[in-house]
């Protein structure tokens, strides 16, 4: 991820799973501590390369559950490999990021 946080602010705030979509009508899917923050990264250009090309980016489900950095990674893999129409539901259901250990 392009934004780089404290370490404090990594001990304090649970890590999660984010499914933005995008102005072209694709989904971006990510992991991180500070929603609001990660948010204004992408739409400010400084988020990831595949959204800065499909500006404005907007949240659709963000589940902010996961305990660790690594719970939320590999969440995140495991909606990637979903079909999109189950992505959303998916990211909505996980629950401490258990589907993901």
């Amino acid at each position: 991820m392009g934004v780089n946080a404290s370490p404090a602010t990594h001990a304090t705030k649970n890590w999660g799973v984010y499914l933005m979509q995008c102005a072209d009508g694709t989904y971006y899917c990510g992991v991180t501590n500070d929603l609001d923050k990660r948010l204004a990264a992408h739409n400010a250009g400084k988020g990831a390369r595949y959204t800065r090309s499909r500006l404005p980016v907007e949240v659709v489900v963000f589940s902010g559950n996961c305990l660790t950095k690594s719970a939320a990674l590999k969440a995140e893999l495991q909606v990637k490999k979903l079909p999109r129409n189950r992505k959303p539901e998916f990211v909505r259901s996980l629950s401490l990021c258990t589907q993901a250990n």
